[in-house]
């Protein structure tokens, strides 16, 4: 019995090692996934970028400010007096947060009362609006503490009211279900696309669909509108339940949301198919779809923010499609967003899918040829 299954074993592993592609699956992905996991995966909120307007324009808030710029967790502080330029900043994402100070922010603290200033937070990523109220808070309060050693101002103090755009509850759960939608339409159209190939060689079908009047275009349109049918239908479903089942709004063009929905899983229908197409059974299908699926959730800005990331991580993820598609469900969920900021991150899609698809094309071509 020992030998037999000495010799079974031994089978298995040489059958494993000598597949090229099983050894590629097996070496790869995993040292892969540790750097891009060690340099990604941080629940540490750097590199916050301010809008301030200073509406005071004295030492003191001048001193205020400078806390910020002087901070190593704020990377770029922007002067600003125009509120449209502070509102198109946060919207657009291009700002983590803004602080107006009053023009008698010094005058109340000559006279040893408590000035105040506002302090408004993106709340559509809720733990970087978290994390960036809590540097605000500290640094203010490092100022407050300096403010109060100096003579003449004994009763002197920073207040800070606090307003969350977008999520002014700041209810995770928002945030998290919107997540929760966009990498749901990737697990699913992923793994549909990436089993439909792999499948049909290990039933030995393959070679039906060679001999079969269809050619290489029109086999690769019937393997695509399924599962791309099929995830539209389960994003519309998941849509519905986050929006009447836990409360969620939906502020934002809904027929918008659905094209958008359709770029984006014709970009991860591209991917699934170009691994389907490389794989000869449908373990190894979906050791690719995990392969690429676990970088490309972290890459998304889900748990790490992409400024904290190193640069070129930041330029990687620009291939990554759940980037974009995750801006665009954020924006059209918690803010209406207009049809120019979908458009910015419906190009990089529309690109991605073009790339992918004409990939998953070629190959899949040429596995028929």
């Amino acid at each position: 019995m020992i030998n037999r299954l000495w010799a079974h074993i031994k089978k298995e592993f040489l059958s494993i090692w000598r597949d090229p592609k099983s050894r590629m699956i097996i070496l790869v992905p995993p040292v892969m996934q540790l750097l891009i996991f060690a340099n990604a995966l941080t629940m540490e909120v750097k590199n916050v970028d301010l809008v301030v307007a200073d509406y005071s324009e004295t030492l003191e808030s001048r001193e205020l400010i400078s806390g910020f710029e002087g901070s190593v967790w704020f990377n770029k502080v922007v002067k600003t007096k125009d509120i449209k330029q502070i509102e198109r900043v946060i919207e657009t994402q291009k700002a983590d947060g803004a602080i107006i100070i009053a023009d008698d922010f010094a005058i109340r603290l000559k006279q040893g009362k408590t000035a105040e200033i506002q302090v408004i937070l993106d709340g559509r990523i809720t733990n970087v609006a978290s994390a960036v109220n809590g540097y605000i808070t500290q640094t203010v309060a490092q100022y407050s503490q300096k403010l109060s050693r100096k003579e003449g101002v004994s009763g002197a103090a920073v207040n800070i009211e606090v307003r969350s755009w977008f999520n002014p509850n700041a209810i995770y759960q928002w945030y998290l279900l919107i997540t929760l939608i966009t990498i749901l339409a990737l697990v699913i159209t992923l793994i549909l696309t990436a089993l439909s190939v792999a499948r049909e060689r290990e039933l030995g079908t393959f070679e039906q669909l060679i001999v079969s009047p269809y050619n290489s275009f029109e086999i690769l349109i019937g393997k695509t509108v399924p599962p791309l049918c099929l995830s539209l239908i389960m994003v519309s479903v998941m849509t519905f339940i986050a929006i009447y089942g836990f409360g969620l709004p939906f502020t934002g063009s809904f027929p918008l949301f659905l094209f958008s929905c359709l770029i984006a899983l014709l970009s991860f229908v591209g991917i699934g198919l170009f691994i389907s197409s490389v794989s000869k059974n449908q373990q190894q299908a979906i050791l690719g779809v995990f392969a690429f699926m676990m970088p490309a959730i972290l890459l998304s800005g889900f748990i790490s923010p992409i400024e904290d990331m190193p640069q070129l991580l930041q330029y990687l993820t620009y291939l990554n499609p759940i980037r974009f598609f995750m801006s665009i469900a954020r924006g059209l969920f918690l803010k209406e967003m207009i049809f120019a900021d979908v458009l910015d991150n419906l190009i990089p899609l529309i690109v991605i899918a073009l790339i992918t698809l004409t990939l998953a094309g070629r190959t899949f071509k040429r596995n028929l040829e």
